[in-house]
């Protein structure tokens, strides 16, 4: 008599979560050409025709794993733009957001910097950063019109510090140095001060940017 435990059968719900994890870790590795519909069924211990009754297709499951990451970091970045605070805080809180997400979930944002999948021909990550920027363009224009400027330039700024944003956490993924909140402020310190006024020692200024980092 085998002393094997029983196999325990997943609920729908569970076997697409399974289903989700398996899949962003193979498409992180290998992106969506590279990974096979039976890599994907050896993986989560199915067969073929499961994946295809849950989602379609290998494309059906990629856009799914994309839909799935793409909301954490949007979620993520919104709820930093849209929190109380001045504007230079909440960019400070923008900029970890991502830092952040790029840190716990580095298997998502590879998959969110490759192959577009159906539901967002254009790339993912250039659609997010369209929603993000249009947040940063309201942040921004309003900060403009306090100072006297042009409120309309609002939106060609936020392009800009967007962009830099966006490049530095690619960089960032895979050097991982300095630390995230070292990141961030000298990120902050270029957009806010300008090259002829960085500050030597940047810092800072969220009350929640206590590092505990170990």
């Amino acid at each position: 008599m085998s002393n094997n435990p029983p196999r325990t059968r997943m609920t729908g719900v569970q076997r697409r979560s399974q289903l989700i994890d398996v899949g962003r870790g193979l498409f992180a590795a290998r992106g969506l050409d590279g990974t096979t519909i039976e890599e994907i069924a050896a993986c989560a211990g199915v067969s073929k025709p499961v994946i295809y009754e849950h989602f379609g297709s290998k494309e059906g499951l990629y856009t799914q794993v994309v839909d799935f990451e793409f909301h954490i970091l949007l979620d993520s970045i919104t709820a930093a733009l849209t929190e109380e605070g001045k504007p230079r805080v909440l960019v400070e809180r923008a900029a970890l957001a991502l830092l952040t997400y790029i840190e716990d979930r580095a298997e998502g944002f590879r998959i969110l910097m490759r192959d577009a999948p159906p539901s967002q021909p254009e790339g993912a990550f250039s659609t997010l950063l369209s929603q993000v920027t249009a947040r940063v363009e309201h942040i921004l224009s309003d900060e403009f019109h306090r100072r006297g400027f042009s409120a309309q330039d609002g939106a060609m700024y936020a392009q800009m510090l967007v962009g830099m944003v966006a490049m530095t956490g690619q960089w960032w993924q895979d050097s991982r140095q300095p630390d995230k909140h070292t990141v961030a402020a000298h990120l902050v310190n270029l957009a806010w001060n300008g090259l002829t006024g960085l500050q030597k020692d940047p810092e800072l200024r969220t009350e929640d940017s206590a590092r505990t980092d170990t």
